[in-house]
């Protein structure tokens, strides 16, 4: 008689042990090389399960991805797809303020809520299955990406390619705040803006200038100011001058803005293009940069795939809602190209991008028991 997945040994504690040597390897997007410790690192641990793993060398300056088939007797069949980043927000040296600690409940460190926690579990569930010999009624493949908190420039051709091989598509990004499951998300786009002055000295020769700085300001409230509930814009970059006794010829920034339809997004890409221009003086330019496609909630896929969810869940013993969502994820792309994707089926936690970033103990098994119930039930 095949073992229930949901009665697998699954154990936190083991779990974040397991976790830690992931969060204490810090992998900041554009230090390729670190990322590539980090993948050093998961190559090792997916080689372990016994899969077949490969290395993708990585592009645009950035780090490699792995992907990795499980073992099952139609491996490399299209089945499930596991898709997770192992990139994060946190610089070299976050470890110094933020390290890896357990606080009662709670366990913090850089990258624990988003993604790496989640990755994990959902690695230690196919652990579990295989060490139990359950054969699940698909093959599982996984693909870990180097480069998701910028916008996946360079590898949402392979995530586009390698989805389009699976019936189904796991994004254990973490959980909404009240748990919820995410089945559709809001577009995201991405620009660069480049403030160009004319420099004089900025005490005896003021009036000479025209400050970059002070136009990028300008643009700045500009900007944000064409926030709405529906369509959001947010400079969370801006570089400019390099002396302060001179007035500054260039400045920097970039932006992000978020919409719930794809009418909203190509308004909102309308407005900031309409910014560029100026004159002799001082001129602004506005570049797209990349963008995450609408999502549309509703799915038939991934309906299906949210009722198997939540009758997992129910077993359990919890509730899973769900819902559309801003904030962007690799999940974008695969839930655009109209296949069945469940997203941020994670860890629950709270503080991702900051120096507070943790997520909470309990949920580990629950997500793990969440995770092998997938594996095992999708397909059969």
């Amino acid at each position: 008689m095949t073992q229930d997945p949901l009665t697998l040994p699954f154990d936190a504690e083991e779990m974040l042990r397991g976790l830690r040597p992931w969060i204490e390897t810090e992998s900041p997007t554009f230090d390729a090389a670190a990322v590539n410790r980090m993948m050093d690192l998961v190559q090792h641990d997916m080689a372990m399960l016994g899969a077949r793993v490969e290395r993708i060398p990585g592009r645009m300056g950035l780090g490699d991805s792995v992907r990795a088939t499980m073992p099952h007797p139609r491996a490399g069949e299209g089945g499930i797809l596991l898709l997770g980043h192992m990139d994060t927000v946190h610089p070299i040296g976050t470890l110094d303020t933020l390290p890896f600690r357990r606080e009662v409940d709670i366990c913090y460190g850089p990258g624990t809520m988003d993604m790496k926690g989640g990755s994990y579990v959902y690695l230690d569930a196919l652990r579990k299955i295989l060490q139990a010999g359950i054969e699940t009624p698909l093959p599982v493949t996984v693909l870990f990406t180097p480069d998701e908190e910028i916008g996946t420039p360079s590898t949402r051709d392979l995530i586009e390619a390698e989805a389009r091989r699976h019936k189904y598509i796991l994004v254990p990004e973490p959980a909404c705040p009240d748990g919820s499951a995410v089945i559709g998300r809001y577009a995201i786009a991405r620009f660069t803006l480049t403030a160009r002055g004319t420099p004089s000295h900025a005490s005896w020769a003021l009036s000479e200038g025209r400050s970059a700085i002070a136009e990028m300001a300008r643009k700045v409230a500009k900007i944000e100011g064409f926030t709405t509930d529906d369509c959001s814009f947010s400079v969370g970059v801006i570089h400019g001058g390099q002396w302060v006794n001179c007035v500054s010829s260039t400045c920097d920034a970039e932006v992000l803005s978020m919409a719930k339809t794809q009418e909203l997004l190509d308004e909102g890409v309308q407005k900031m293009l309409d910014l560029n221009g100026g004159d002799d003086a001082v001129r602004l330019e506005v570049r797209r940069g990349v963008t995450r496609p609408l999502w549309q909630e509703g799915q038939p896929g991934t309906m299906a795939m949210l009722d198997v969810a939540r009758e997992i869940a129910s077993d359990i013993g919890f509730d899973l809602p769900a819902c559309s969502a801003g904030g962007g994820s690799d999940g974008n792309f695969t839930g655009a190209l109209g296949l069945a994707t469940l997203d941020s089926i994670g860890v629950r936690g709270k503080g991702l991008h900051t120096l507070s970033e943790h997520i909470e103990i309990a949920s580990l098994e629950e997500r793990a028991k969440l995770a092998a119930g997938l594996f095992c039930r999708l397909g059969g």
